[in-house]
């Protein structure tokens, strides 16, 4: 299927990272960026390649360091974002971010050893606010390990949001069960799934300069079946920007093109764009 040569920019960006050389890194943080991301600067990326608004997905080496984002949430309103948070986080801190431009929280689970028990009380406590207050539960998680953590996520009443396709196992992928949990969790009408850094789907590229090919065809793949199974409705495109950890082998620009060949229609795409409007801004 051929790609259109003249790509129309989506109007939003749903997962881009923002972060200063000098923010404190978690005690978990996988690498250390030797430069700094600023609002400023991915506004100009933005403006550059003609997209208009922003999604921040809080950054899992800065752990709950959110400040260096909430503060550029509250200076640009073409921005919204999720933030790392502690559970036991009450709803007048929560309702504070709201009013700031936060709209989820992001549920960093990836790399872990152990999960957290969604059942215990803090998290249904986090839960439970999360829905009251409309925002959405940004899931970052093995694709394996979703059958585990999706039924907790479902039964809460929060919106999900799943990251990087559902992260589909190279191992086994599309009919492996954690993506085939992804399916059925969209099916019933409050998750969505982001068409986002198809080169994460394995680690082989990390610092290569080269997109695994491998980790690129299982995104195609993978968003052909969601465009199926899915539709435009529960579907997202984020860019990843500054592609941290890929920094040499990738621009915004291959995002964009990346964008258009996992859906070469362009009324979809911009159905896809009307869905982060109305999950994001509305």
């Amino acid at each position: 299927m051929s790609v259109e040569s003249s790509v129309e920019p989506p109007v939003v960006d749903a997962h881009a990272h923002i972060f200063t050389a000098d923010m404190p890194l978690a005690d978990s943080a996988w690498m250390k960026p030797d430069y700094g991301f600023t609002a400023e600067d991915y506004l100009r990326v933005l403006d550059a390649h003609g997209v208009h608004f922003g999604v921040i997905a809080g950054i899992s080496i800065y752990g709950q360091y959110n400040d260096y984002m909430i503060e550029a949430l509250r200076r640009q309103p073409r921005l919204r974002g999720t933030v790392n948070i502690d559970p036991a986080t009450d709803r007048y801190a929560l309702e504070r971010m709201k009013a700031d431009g936060v709209v989820g929280v992001r549920l960093q689970l990836s790399r872990r050893r152990e999960l957290p028990d969604l059942a215990s009380e803090n998290y249904r406590l986090l839960l439970r606010r999360v829905a009251d207050l409309n925002w959405h539960v940004h899931l970052a998680l093995e694709g394996p390990q979703l059958p585990a953590v999706l039924p907790a996520l479902e039964a809460s009443g929060a919106r999900i949001v799943l990251d990087h396709f559902g992260h589909p196992d190279p191992a086994t992928g599309l009919a492996g069960e954690g993506f085939q949990a992804v399916l059925r969790s969209v099916a019933k009408g409050r998750t969505w799934v982001k068409l986002s850094a198809g080169y994460r789907l394995t680690w082989q590229s990390q610092g290569s300069g080269t997109p695994d090919p491998l980790a690129m065809r299982l995104a195609q793949d993978a968003a052909a079946k969601l465009l199926q199974e899915a539709g435009t409705e529960r579907l997202l495109w984020g860019s990843d920007c500054p592609f941290v950890g890929h920094e040499s082998s990738l621009t915004f620009t291959d995002a964009l093109a990346s964008f258009a060949q996992w859906v070469p229609s362009a009324p979809a795409r911009r159905r896809i764009s009307d869905t982060a409007l109305k999950l994001y801004f509305a």
